[in-house]
């Protein structure tokens, strides 16, 4: 089954490609049809949507105005649709998930795993992000379900109070780290390695900047600020890099015995992870399913 919202599809996809070109070429239609759908569109709105140049289509301001409505509207038609396709069982539809990159590196891919062997039509959409990118997605109906730390007050978004777990975040290091051979470390002996890191703002940054505060001792040399993981990961098992990261993300890497927590006395920060949906509507069938799944995952933690 498919909800037919021809008009506003065709506005959004001129409105992202800015051609009518490119956008006809996107919805697999003719050129002229789709200028005649947007015509037409405009003339049941009384108001021109679009600038036309030579070079492409501009949105009026009527155009921006009816942009976020359409969009949601698409993504609306698209929810019910697989809702529908729910009930007649077919099992269809798209997980829209969003999280934190040390959900996506443990527990995240554990239950997208079980949904699909039960679903295995389902389709999976993941948002990775820090978590005003995370509100946004949830806000903006992107995902339907985030997981992550603490996130920014908002009266659209609410925590699901009983999905939620723990992750702790250490120094950590490659095994052969000249640090390794000190009977005790402390975090001042920290201060004459390189250091990797998350750049400053970020969660990972102000953590660890805060431990070094309370024991009275300047932040380290940062030699590289990344927000890759892979590349964060990479330093630290082959360029001798001290880094600071959530267990989850370097567990593999602990497996292959490529990196591990080095051993500073006290220094370690837990949080709580939840989960996070929008505070009013319903959640979309494929969502309730993976929080189905989370909620069992995170009973045994």
């Amino acid at each position: 089954m498919t909800i037919h919202i021809r008009p506003l599809d065709a506005f959004l996809a001129v409105a992202q490609y800015g051609t009518l070109g490119r956008a006809a070429q996107k919805l697999n239609i003719t050129q002229p049809a789709l200028s005649r759908t947007i015509r037409k569109l405009e003339e049941q709105i009384g108001m021109p949507l679009f600038e036309r140049y030579l070079t492409g289509m501009k949105l009026t301001a009527a155009g921006e105005t009816l942009l976020p409505r359409a969009a949601l509207i698409q993504k609306e038609a698209e929810a019910a649709t697989e809702e529908i396709d729910e009930l007649r069982g077919l099992a269809r539809g798209t997980i829209r998930v969003g999280a934190i990159a040390s959900a996506v590196g443990q527990i995240l891919p554990q239950a997208i795993a079980q949904v699909l062997e039960q679903w295995p039509k389902l389709q999976v959409h993941i948002v990775e992000g820090i978590a005003d990118v995370l509100v946004d997605a949830l806000v903006n109906r992107e995902v339907d379900l985030t997981v992550g730390a603490s996130m920014p007050a908002s009266p659209d978004i609410c925590a699901i109070p009983d999905c939620h777990w723990e992750d702790a975040s250490y120094i950590v290091a490659a095994p052969s780290h000249p640090l390794r051979a000190n009977s005790v470390i402390t975090l001042a002996d920290t201060l004459d390695y390189k250091w990797v890191l998350s750049p400053e703002g970020t969660a990972p940054y102000e953590d660890l900047s805060k431990e070094f505060a309370k024991a009275g001792l300047p932040m380290p040399g940062v030699i590289v600020n990344t927000r890759s993981n892979i590349t964060n990961k990479s330093l630290i098992s082959h360029g001798g890099f001290l880094g600071w990261l959530a267990e989850p993300l370097y567990e593999p890497e602990r497996q292959a015995g490529w990196i591990d927590r080095l051993p500073v006395a006290g220094v370690v920060k837990r949080r709580q992870l939840q989960v996070y949906r929008r505070s009013h509507g319903l959640l979309p069938q494929p969502a309730v399913k993976l929080l189905d799944v989370l909620r069992r995952l995170t009973s045994r933690r």
